[in-house]
């Protein structure tokens, strides 16, 4: 193990947390997602045209599963930030966003009541000329509805900076 990555940081890989939503996600978050977006599809807003295509009624623009803060229930943290986030023992670092990779699987739905579960799947370090040792930290999301079937996932990397 080199630089900061301790043997305190190398035990947090496999690190899981589960988070279900109190409610189901719901038309009214559907389109408000999707007005946000600047998307006025109407798979996302009408249910009338919805019903009519392969989907058979509203489901949530893609991303929208992987967005939601609704399954959260925490607390700000001390940036105002609801989301889900790793309390790693990295000291004196700041927090880069690093990248996604989303896999969709099937739409969600206004009915679909959603879990996520967050598993850290590694964490490895990088020297750079500007920076110095970058610590990268890559984190999976499976979220999945009420039924168990799997909605998406989301593969994330972290970025913490000296």
């Amino acid at each position: 193990m080199s630089g900061r990555i301790t043997a305190e940081v190398k035990a947090c890989i496999g690190r899981q947390v589960s988070y279900t939503a109190p409610e189901e996600l719901g038309r009214s978050a559907i389109r408000y997602f999707a007005l946000a977006l600047g998307d006025d599809s109407p798979l996302y807003r009408d249910p009338e045209a919805a019903a009519k295509t392969v989907h058979g009624g509203i489901v949530a623009p893609p991303t929208l599963v992987c967005e939601t803060n609704q399954i959260i229930q925490q607390p700000l943290d001390e940036n105002g930030y609801i989301g889900h986030h790793w309390t790693l023992p990295l000291p004196n670092t700041r927090f880069i966003r690093g990248g996604n990779e989303y896999e969709f699987h099937q739409p969600t739905r206004p009915d679909d009541r959603i879990t996520v579960t967050w598993k850290i799947l590694d964490i490895y370090e990088r020297e750079t000329r500007k920076f110095g040792a970058l610590v990268f930290v890559v984190s999976e999301a499976r979220y999945v509805n009420q039924r168990n079937e799997l909605l998406a996932i989301n593969r994330e990397t972290n970025i913490y900076s000296p």
